[in-house]
Order: C-alpha cells, then sequence, then structure tokens
C-alpha cells in the first residue's frame, strides 16, 4: 500500500526532489540506451575522462544529500524508495571509483555488440528514424572516446583478461568488412518505415553514413582490437589480481546486494552442490542408473534423442515450451503484464559466443549454433527463466509499476532479477512443467549450473583457482555440453561477481516463501506472494526481506488496491 499524498511530509517531498531531479539529470547524461528503450537517442553519450568525472562527483553529491536525511521522518513507501536509491548510487559510485569504464568489453557483452544489436530493432515511425540516423552520425566519436578508455585500462593494466576474449572481435569484422552497407543493421533497422519519399531519403542517407563514418570507425576498431588491445590484455584471471580484492568485493555487492565475502559464497556454493548432487540421486535411481549421476550425465550428454537436427525444430519446441505455461499462468500469478514476447534466433555473429539462450522486456533469444550442445531436457527450464514467468514477465511487469519512482521501474539489480528467474525453474516442479525425469534432471542440472557458480566465482577471483580447474568443475557437475562450459567459464571471468546474483537471490525468494508459508497457514496464497514479489521494481535482497515482512504483517493479502485474485 502506498501513503496518499497528502500523508506524506517535507521529508519525503525533499527525498522524492533529489531523486527525479538526479534521475532526469542521469537520463540526459547517460542516454536512453537502455535495451528496455523504444525511442533512439539522437546522440551517444559523452564516455570521456571530464565525463566520468562529472558523474562521480553528481553521484557523491546526491549520496550525501540522500544520507542527509533522518528515514524516520519518511513515510513508508518512500524510506523504501531511500533505501533503493542509496543501493544504487553506492553502485554507480564503485563503478567511477573503480573506473571499470576502462574495460567496456568483455566474454559476454561488448559495446560494439551492444550498437550492433540496437540496429536490429525494427524503426516503424519516421520521428524514430531521424533520430536514429542522427544516432549514426555520432557513433564515430563515440568509438573513439571507448578506444581511449580501453587504452588507459591497458596502461594500468586492466581489462578482460585476454584468454577470455580471443575471436570476440568477430563481431567488429563483419561491419568493418562488409561490401554493401546496406545489408547491415544499422540501415535495415530503417526498413520498416512507411513506405514514401522521407522514408527513402532516411534509408539512402543511412546508407552513406554507415559507409562513410560508421564503417571506418568499425575498421579503426577492428585494428585497434586486434593489434593492441587483444594482445597486450592481462594475462591473470583474477579480479584480485587485475584490481585488488576490494574491487572484487564491490562486484559482489552490486551483484548480490549482499555483504558476503567471497569465502562466505564459496562455502554456501560447495553446501548447495551436495544438497542438490542428492536431488540428482533420486532421478539418476528413478532412470535405472543405480544412482550413478556421472552415468546419467553422460547418457544424457550423447543420446540423440536429446537433440534436433535443425535450428526451427529448436525453436519450435522452445515455443511450445512457452505456450505450456499460459495454460496455467492464473493458477500461480494474480496480475500479468500486458507487454507480449517472441522468440527470436540469436544472430549468427554472435552466436558462437553467446549463452543457450537470454531473456529481455520483450524478446527471449534462443542460440541455435551448435545443435549438438543445445539439449531438449534443457529448454523447459531455460524457457521459464528468460521468458515467462522468468524474465520476459518480470521485468514488463516492473514497468508497470507506476506507484514507484522511475529509478526503480527501470534499472535491473541481478539478485532480484536473475533470483526470481531461478526461482521460476523450482516453480516449474509445481507447475507441472517437467513431464520426465530427464527434464527435471535438465532442471536440476540448471540449478547445479547456478550453485556451482557460487563456488567457481570466488574460486577464479579470490582463492587462486585456474580456469582448467572451473572448467572441470562445472563439467562434473553438470549436463550443460562442452562448448557451453568454456563459453560459460569465460563469462565468470570477465564478469567478476555477476554469477554469484542468481543463487543467492533464488535461496533469498525461496526463504521468504517458506516464512510466508509458515506464519500465514491457510491465509498464504501463493498467487498473492508472487504478486508482492513481482510488484516492487527491482530491489536489493533486504529490501525484499522487508517488504515481505510487510506482506505477512498485513496477512498476505494482494499488494494491489484492486486485487485482481480472485
Amino acid at each position: 500500500m502506498t501513503d496518499s499524498p497528502a500523508d506524506t511530509g517535507p521529508a519525503d517531498a525533499e527525498l522524492r526532489r533529489i531523486y527525479t531531479e538526479e534521475w532526469e539529470w542521469r537520463t540526459v547524461e547517460l542516454g536512453g540506451q537502455s535495451w528496455r528503450s523504444t525511442v533512439p537517442d539522437p546522440s551517444l553519450p559523452d564516455i570521456g575522462p571530464a565525463a566520468q568525472q562529472r558523474r562521480l562527483e553528481r553521484w557523491q553529491a546526491t549520496l550525501a544529500e540522500v544520507e542527509a536525511i533522518d528515514p524516520d521522518a519518511l513515510s513508508e513507501p518512500e524510506r523504501t524508495n531511500r533505501e533503493v536509491y542509496r543501493d544504487q548510487l553506492r553502485t554507480l559510485i564503485d563503478q567511477q571509483r573503480f573506473r571499470t569504464f576502462e574495460a567496456p568489453a568483455n566474454a559476454d557483452t561488448s559495446f560494439w555488440n551492444t550498437l550492433i544489436e540496437r540496429g536490429r530493432r525494427p524503426i516503424t515511425d519516421l520521428d524514430h528514424g531521424r533520430r536514429w540516423l542522427s544516432q549514426l552520425r555520432h557513433i564515430s566519436d563515440h568509438l573513439a572516446q571507448q578506444l581511449e578508455n580501453m587504452r588507459a585500462g591497458l596502461r594500468r593494466g586492466f581489462g578482460p583478461p585476454k584468454i577470455t576474449m580471443i575471436g570476440r572481435e568477430a563481431t567488429a569484422r563483419t561491419v568493418a568488412d562488409a561490401s554493401d552497407p546496406a545489408a547491415l543493421s544499422f540501415v535495415q533497422a530503417l526498413d520498416g518505415l512507411p513506405a514514401g519519399p522521407e522514408a527513402t531519403a532516411l534509408r539512402d542517407e543511412a546508407v552513406i553514413v554507415v559507409r562513410d563514418q560508421v564503417q571506418p570507425a568499425f575498421r579503426t576498431l577492428l585494428a585497434f582490437l586486434t593489434e593492441e588491445y587483444l594482445p597486450n590484455l592481462p594475462e591473470a584471471i583474477a579480479a584480485v589480481d587485475l584490481a585488488g580484492r576490494d574491487f572484487y568485493l564491490a562486484q559482489l555487492r552490486e551483484f548480490t546486494t549482499l555483504e558476503l565475502t567471497p569465502e562466505e559464497i564459496h562455502a554456501i556454493g560447495l553446501r548447495e552442490v551436495d544438497l542438490l548432487r542428492t536431488e540428482m540421486r533420486a532421478i539418476a535411481e528413478e532412470t535405472g542408473f543405480d544412482g550413478d549421476v556421472d552415468a546419467l550425465l553422460a547418457f544424457m550428454r550423447t543420446d540423440p534423442q536429446f537433440y534436433v537436427d535443425t535450428p526451427r525444430a529448436l525453436m519450435l519446441e522452445a515455443t511450445w515450451q512457452a505456450k505450456k505455461f499460459d495454460a496455467v499462468v492464473h493458477r500461480y500469478f494474480g496480475r500479468v503484464p500486458r507487454q507480449r514476447f517472441g522468440i527470436v534466433e540469436v544472430s549468427p555473429d554472435l552466436a558462437p559466443f553467446y549463452t543457450f539462450g537470454r531473456g529481455s522486456v520483450d524478446t527471449y533469444f534462443l542460440n541455435t549454433y551448435g545443435l549438438q550442445d543445445r539439449p531438449l531436457f534443457s529448454l523447459p527450464a531455460l524457457t521459464l527463466h528468460e521468458a515467462a514467468p522468468g524474465h520476459a514477465f518480470q521485468i514488463p511487469l516492473a514497468l508497470e509499476q507506476t506507484q514507484h519512482p522511475e529509478f526503480r521501474r527501470s534499472t535491473y539489480i541481478s539478485a532480484y532479477g536473475e533470483g526470481w528467474a531461478l526461482y521460476t525453474e523450482r516453480l516449474g516442479v509445481e507447475m507441472g512443467t517437467y513431464e520426465t525425469p530427464y527434464e527435471l534432471m535438465g532442471m536440476l542440472c540448471y540449478q547445479m549450473w547456478r550453485a556451482v557458480r557460487l563456488v567457481i566465482d570466488p574460486g577464479l577471483h579470490a582463492l587462486g583457482w585456474s580456469r582448467e580447474r572451473a572448467q572441470a568443475f562445472l563439467r562434473d557437475n553438470t549436463a550443460i555440453g562442452e562448448h557451453e562450459v568454456v563459453t560459460e567459464v569465460d563469462r565468470y571471468i570477465a564478469w567478476p561477481g555477476q554469477a554469484c546474483a542468481y543463487y543467492l537471490g533464488e535461496l533469498e525468494i525461496l526463504e521468504l516463501r517458506a516464512r510466508a508459508e509458515k506464519e500465514l497457514g491457510t491465509a498464504f496464497d501463493l498467487r498473492h506472494f508472487h504478486d508482492q514479489v513481482l510488484s516492487l521494481g527491482s530491489v536489493p535482497l533486504r529490501v525484499l526481506r522487508t517488504e515481505i515482512d510487510r506482506f505477512i504483517a498485513r496477512g498476505g493479502t494482494s499488494p494491489y488496491v484492486d486485487d485482481p485474485v480472485r
């Protein structure tokens, strides 16, 4: 429930002024380049040294203003907003303090891939087309600033570990070496414009800009990557070796929103791996493998029944899995998002380095590269996680929570978002998603995959593990394919802390659900619980705890005034 404006006092008004003004400034400063954005920015953000210093000083000053407000003087909603906002500011300050902008690419993502992918969003509005053309004209300057930041990172030995970046320049090459600029995504984005002379002129001008400005900039980028950057990246793989223990602790705080040490996270991971192994042994018993998990995993990796021969077959299976959820959604959720999602193949140039699937506000990206490493028994859990009720369900619902300020609706906290998505994989057992013991084992393998990350991530970044040891631990405890073993470990090396968000977030949601079930008894309604979690936007785990405590205190009722659950 929220207080009415009449019930709020001067402290509420001051906090709202602070976060509203800063968010408006941040939106202009960083550009509307969120993957949730539907309107192209007419420019790209300034990322030079002066701009980076300006952001640090603004966020430090803003945090000081927020800290000066007595939380006891705030209404309940604004007290929650203060907690979420403080955490967000602290993360932004840490990013500037450790100058993470000097390593704007890793094994999983890069600024050039982001630019290319934006061009794959169709533009159907003439004004948006004009804005897109303006943005294309800024790409050259933007790439030049990125290169200078990366050079600054190299000078202090900071950047993604060399082993994780092998071949990652391939997507830049597709732009640099293209013989026909009109065939690139930057131009094809305009193909959906309504027919007419202005649309034709915009597209013709885009071809010229891409040929004369964008492609030369990408050629400069490609030369930099291959001749200067990749050869000189650090050999070390541990975050503590690259930037110190404080940097890794800041990464863990950012992604998990918890104050846990690497050693504590590692221990939790080992415990959870043992627990999941026990569940797996039961499946191995049921399927005739006498409890031999390793033998069952070997069978699942190699038996042809679990694989398809064509990308279309994999896409069709994923589509079917997504539709199965629609048949049971209202038994588990009171409110559903208005936004729908589509299932799209990962582009061929990106696919060799991309994970199996990824979800967003309106798209479930499915990787059909290397079908021998894309088992059907993994698709039910993957689809729940990346599509509905995971990312393509939670993110749109967050955007619809207009009672919250924009900074809560339009940002993403990994522990919450990934924790929720992983929780939905477990929820699939209750929803009847897994129809065979192999699909159930696929879900347990995905749970194990995330639990293993709690062991591997601190192992790699703080406890002296080698890349080979991490690969072996992932390989020995899951049924994921060898290609995925390599790409995933490289992702953990290149993105310290992020891999820990999933399982720690899920554990928190499971614990809170168990507490609510126990304390509410017969008054507990799972649909209300899920609606409460999803009504918050994206919040740190400690805020989630507080909100579920309030949910329990008010008797487990719906968070929505109109209570859609009947």
